[in-house]
């Protein structure tokens, strides 16, 4: 098996590349995984206007919550997982603190108002608590004055 590159090793040889070639290699990323496409989507379209970014995901998460088959226990949770994956997923392809928290504050908030009774389940329970915790985790590395915006939507969870 062939061992990769490491990321340091990567960058110096990217750097040394033109722009053209660059772009073929970029494309040719693109062409094998869905996410490396996201990725690439976000970066060139989506990266220089994070609020419409922001926007755009809330209306994805409230449209998966609006789909929830909440006939039985084990649909719910799967449903939430998945949501969740969706949040994650665009939270890393954005790297900045205050679209991870509030992308996770609209999921708790969302999921608290579904009128979903997760709190009577164990494994939502705890995974909606996580979720707190990682808000309240990446709100210690905001500016002060959004820490005091945000706290305030925290406390309300």
């Amino acid at each position: 098996m062939i061992k990769p590159a490491s990321i340091s090793t990567l960058r110096k040889e990217l750097a040394l590349l033109p722009a053209k070639e660059l772009s073929v290699l970029c494309l040719r990323l693109a062409k094998y995984s869905k996410e490396n496409k996201e990725l690439l989507s976000y970066l060139i379209f989506d990266a220089e206007n994070e609020e419409e970014f922001i926007k755009n995901v809330k209306l994805l998460i409230a449209a998966q919550f609006a789909e929830i088959n909440t006939t039985h226990m084990f649909y719910i949770r799967k449903s939430i997982r998945k949501i969740l994956k969706t949040v994650n997923k665009y939270i890393r392809y954005s790297g900045q603190k205050n679209t991870e928290v509030e992308l996770l504050l609209f999921f708790c908030q969302t999921l608290k108002a579904s009128g979903i009774r997760f709190q009577q389940t164990t494994s939502l329970a705890n995974l909606y608590q996580n979720q707190v915790n990682k808000i309240k985790k990446a709100l210690a590395t905001l500016h002060e004055d959004l820490q005091f915006d945000y706290k305030q939507e925290v406390e309300k969870l």
